[in-house]
């Protein structure tokens, strides 16, 4: 039960989300931001939709993952990137996941690209929270998180690091108050995931990925972790409190 079914409230502009596949489905994400109580304004600009001139009707935005680059030279990947300037600069909540969170460094001015030796992180792999990516939410950080990517990025210039990993420096980043994002995927359901080892089995012969049975079992060992603290970063994300700081007063 949301905040507004119970108390008198304004009702919660909804929440862009930006999608890349024909198909596909803000996932978890959706639905947690659904149960917090914010509707959900789906647009695809890969297949056309515009996205909005500024951010009055909206109460943040999330961009989420897709099998292309973002150093693509397709017109609706380069409007994308510009896009992310507006909530930036009207300081409303930005989330990029995967795809999204390139797509944030590249508009920062960082450079997306390969691994050097060709490697991949497709399945589960471990990651290392910093001292501000402890202190973000009242729920701890993962460690061990769902990667579904061959192209990543540095730290861009101002942003603060959150999370690295071994082969792919930044795990989650965050750019001011507001704007965040994470290279690994918190949106991903089992079903999602079962759906992505079958369409996509080619993903798992590169170098660095790991076979679909390991998928599997690492979302039964670690996937409570994650469903915990996605929840509690939602929630200090898009409740205008600045993330971090809920975090202290809770330890105080």
């Amino acid at each position: 039960m949301n905040c507004c079914s119970r108390f008198s409230c304004s009702p919660r502009k909804p929440m862009l989300i930006v999608l890349h596949g024909e198909h596909s489905t803000p996932g978890r994400i959706g639905r947690m931001l659904r149960d917090l109580g914010f509707g959900l304004d789906i647009r695809r600009p890969r297949f056309g939709d515009s996205l909005p001139q500024n951010m009055s009707g909206h109460s943040g935005a999330v961009f989420f993952g897709g099998p292309m680059s973002a150093n693509d030279e397709d017109d609706w990947i380069r409007r994308e990137i510009d896009w992310i300037g507006l909530p930036l600069k009207e300081q409303k909540p930005f989330l990029g996941i995967c795809l999204g969170a390139q797509m944030l460094a590249r508009h920062l001015g960082q450079t997306v690209g390969r691994h050097p030796e060709g490697k991949v992180e497709v399945g589960y792999y471990p990651i290392r929270p910093t001292e501000a990516g402890r202190g973000l939410c009242r729920s701890p950080f993962p460690t061990c998180v769902y990667q579904w990517h061959r192209e990543g990025f540095d730290l861009p210039s101002g942003a603060t690091l959150l999370a690295e990993g071994e082969d792919f420096e930044a795990q989650a980043i965050r750019f001011g108050e507001k704007a965040f994002g994470l290279q690994f995927h918190p949106d991903v359901t089992y079903d999602m995931m079962c759906q992505w080892t079958v369409t996509a089995l080619e993903r798992m012969n590169q170098p660095g990925a790991q076979e679909a049975r390991r998928h599997l079992d690492g979302w039964f060992q670690h996937d409570g972790v994650v469903a915990r603290w996605t929840e509690a970063f939602l929630r200090c994300w898009s409740g205008g409190a600045a993330c971090g700081r809920a975090a202290s007063v809770a330890a105080e």
